[in-house]
């Protein structure tokens, strides 16, 4: 189909018509037909690669002023051009939704992340299907397509074998996905998709597996693929990492290279990041460092031990970083090789929010312990140094670090009131269409800003339809216009901010913000901080570029006239209503969204279950259960893992170890409990582990008791269960343990049940708000076993 007749407002483009029969006979046929042409983007339409960073603050990265090496961000700002004032959301699953849709993250359900989401409509975590992906427009318009890394879109109910699979990434307009779906992942052991299929990595740490150089190799030989064989077809590659996202886990090499180099501590860090920014341009001279946050120590203030356990926390971070920039180099090496460097438009966002504060004011060696209020002391964490970055820790570097990370801004990840939280730097690289060589953009831009910006570069419309389905406004305004015009004035003038009660409204410089709760407290215990009480902020960034200087008390007219904008576009964007709740929404219940099991009390599995994430798994936490195998034990004998929920940092297994039943509950790490039977004769058995919960809150302990066709065989005290989550990055395993062990009874890797399962069944009780509930629970649930 010509160009000029083709109508790209609506997707998909139909296919061209064909001339009627002329003839009984083909070579009679007049018009002669001809073959049909592939759908074709605009001629000189660019390759587009977005490459995402996680929890990486504005003064972390060498090419931004920051003190962890980045030679690849470096390359090709020093050809490129840097984006000084780009804004995210200040949470990933927000800004991730955001990024591919051009829309603010409450306009497309995500006003938090998948396993946070609620009934509310800006908070559902569901796509509408009248915002449309950037993969879905450019596959639409002929681009190929692919996805690598983290994804952190997908609602977590959908999460399993049994799908929906229309809002996962092959779904949304990627022909191909490599990568993960939740919030975080083991980089030593991950658990993967290829499209909807689970995957396991095909290497081992010790064999030199990891993660980010995984995906990365993935994603050079699809482009490879794509450019051999339609070397005229433009490609959208879309390469997000799990990383600098904890837990931070590196090669050794990376993370000794840093030894030594943070001993000076972070208030010094700040003062050296950000007079290595104002060297680089990309803040003024007169730039100022924002106040510290309240309640954090200074360096001076620490003990040796916490000043040292703090310092090799930093370290590993900035191994981390660099590590996983040099994979973005190797990817980056290979489009020069194939040619394809030059017209591709390389957009690399680093951050997709700011700094993380959710280690804690300490740090901590698994930062799932943290998120339920359990500290890690310096003198613990000094004790496991030389083991930071392996398997056997999932670390997380303290708030100083997470601040001297956002330099020279104030606060952190979740704070989307001040730009420590919503403020990463960017590069843009497109020698074909950029001009100036290592140019500083200082105009004002947000992540809905991409979708766009990407358009205009490929001479694409919005689409009006996609499937037949009207398409809401893109909100996002394109930033083509400053590529080659370094002075020219903002467009994009007006933009609001919010996270879990965080909120901000910027216009054309000024900015009224108010930071409604503190980021690394993260149990509420029933705490409940009122809107009303939020004492709001004004700042002028046209003279005040860090927000340094509140100027609410003189000028409360522009305040009030702010505060009100900021309901207007609120209501606008469904922000309305306000939820604070942290860890509550990760219960389903108590954010009223749905998830896979529902009420159902009792579920039983199969040989051959697809694994499940922790939403889409039976909900065993804060209640009494009981778990059932039926198994047969060959003449051989047998072990293995016969179900498994969460790994080494928190979780719980029924396995065979060396021929004898066991129940492990492992309390994040820091306790291992067990119960176990004698050796199992060959032959058809049921075991039953029933846990009875002690009831009377959340994280409370239980009593374990492991019955042997019947007979109780042992039983055993677990003094505290986990109450929130076991972990992103872990799975609910028939037959095996994936990623992580729960135990060190068995490997990794190679601890699938040996002899023949048969099933596996969870009964669960009902939830226990008090002792005498969990009491009268246990018994009914008791009875109803026996």
């Amino acid at each position: 189909m010509a160009e000029a007749a083709m109508n790209r407002e609506q997707l998909p483009i139909p296919d061209t018509a064909q001339p009627s029969p002329t003839s009984l006979d083909v070579r009679d046929q007049d018009p002669a037909y001809e073959p049909p042409q592939p759908l074709r983007a605009p001629e000189g339409a660019p390759n587009v690669v977005v490459v995402l960073l996680d929890d990486m603050g504005f003064g972390a990265p060498s090419a931004f002023g920051g003190p962890c090496e980045m030679p690849t961000a470096d390359r090709l700002a020093q050809d490129g051009l840097r984006y000084t004032r780009f804004h995210v959301t200040a949470v990933c699953s927000p800004t991730r939704q955001s990024l591919l849709t051009g829309r603010n993250h409450h306009s497309v359900g995500m006003g938090a992340t998948t396993e946070m989401a609620s009934a509310a409509p800006g908070y559902s975590g569901v796509r509408p299907l009248s915002a449309a992906t950037i993969g879905q427009v450019l596959q639409g318009n002929g681009y190929n397509t692919a996805a690598f890394g983290k994804w952190h879109q997908t609602p977590a109910r959908d999460v399993s074998a049994a799908g929906p699979f229309d809002r996962w990434p092959t779904g949304e307009g990627f022909e191909k996905f490599y990568g993960f779906l939740c919030a975080e992942m083991n980089h030593w052991y991950p658990v993967l998709f290829d499209g909807t299929t689970p995957v396991e990595p095909s290497r081992t740490p010790e064999e030199g597996y990891h993660l980010s150089a995984d995906q990365v190799d993935q994603a050079i030989d699809w482009v490879r693929n794509q450019h051999s064989l339609k070397p005229d077809n433009p490609f959208f590659t879309y390469l997000s990492f799990g990383a600098t996202h904890a837990p931070y886990h590196v090669p050794q090499e990376y993370r000794d290279k840093y030894r030594g180099c943070f001993d000076h501590g972070w208030d010094r860090q700040r003062e050296i990041t950000l007079q290595r920014q104002k060297e680089l341009g990309v803040v003024p001279q007169d730039a100022e460092l924002a106040p510290w946050a309240e309640g954090v120590p200074h360096w001076d203030e620490l003990s040796e031990a916490e000043q040292r356990s703090a310092a090799s926390l930093m370290e590993l971070y900035a191994g981390f970083a660099e590590h996983t920039d040099v994979q973005i180099g190797r990817f980056v090496d290979a489009l020069e090789e194939i040619g394809e460097l030059d017209n591709t438009l390389f957009v690399y966002i680093l951050g997709d929010n700011g700094a993380s504060a959710e280690g804690g004011l300490g740090g901590t060696l698994n930062e799932h312990r943290i998120a339920s209020g359990i500290e890690d002391s310096a003198e613990f964490i000094n004790e496991h140094r030389e083991s930071l970055g392996d398997a056997t820790t999932h670390a997380h570097y303290p708030v100083g670090w997470a601040l001297a990370m956002n330099t020279p801004y104030q606060w952190t990840k979740q704070v989307a009131s001040h730009f420590g939280g919503t403020r990463d730097g960017m590069v843009v690289h497109w020698p074909r269409g950029i001009a100036e060589r290592g140019g500083i953009r200082n105009q004002f831009h947000h992540v809905i800003d991409v979708l766009p910006t990407v358009l205009e570069a490929a001479g694409l419309p919005h689409p009006s339809t996609v499937n037949g389905v009207s398409q809401q406004a893109v909100e996002g305004t394109s930033m083509l216009y400053s590529f080659n015009e370094a002075a020219a004035a903002d467009r994009h003038r007006l933009q609001y901010f919010e996270m879990v009660g965080n909120r901000g409204i910027y216009l054309d410089g000024w900015m009224a913000v108010t930071r409604h709760g503190t980021p690394w407290e993260m149990v509420q215990e029933g705490r409940r901080r009122y809107f009303d009480d939020d004492r709001w902020e004004l700042y002028d960034t046209n003279t005040d570029w860090t927000q340094a200087r509140d100027i609410s008390a003189e000028h409360p007219g522009k305040l009030r006239e702010l505060q009100q904008l900021f309901l207007i576009e609120a209501a606008k964007h469904q922000v309305f209503p306000l939820d604070d709740r942290m860890t509550e929404r990760e219960n389903p219940k108590e954010a009223g969204r749905l998830d896979l099991m529902g009420d159902r009390r009792s579920v039983t599995f199969h040989p051959g279950a697809a694994r499940l994430t922790e939403e889409t798994a039976p909900n065993v936490k804060n209640r009494s259960h009981s778990v059932t195998a039926a198994f047969e034990v060959p003449d051989s004998g047998a072990d293995g893992v016969l179900v498994a929920q969460g790994g080494r940092f928190g979780g719980w297994s029924l396995y065979l170890h060396e021929g004898r039943p066991v129940y492990a509950y492992n309390y994040f790490g820091l306790e291992v409990y067990k119960v176990r039977g004698d050796v199992l004769p060959a032959g058809r058995h049921e075991i039953r582990l029933d846990f009875d919960y002690d009831g009377g809150g959340v994280g409370k302990g239980g009593d374990a008791t492991l019955h042997v066709g019947g007979e109780q065989v042992d039983k055993g005290r677990v003094e505290g269960t986990i109450p929130y989550y076991f972990a992103f990055d872990e799975t609910f395993d028939i037959g095996m343990d994936r990623a992580s062990p729960v135990t060190e009874d068995y490997a990794p890797v190679d601890n699938r049940f040996s002899g023949r399962l048969e099933s596996v069944r969870i009964d669960l009780s009902g939830e226990m708000h008090s002792d005498r509930e969990a009491a009268e629970g246990r018994e009914h649930f008791r009875t109803a076993h026996e």
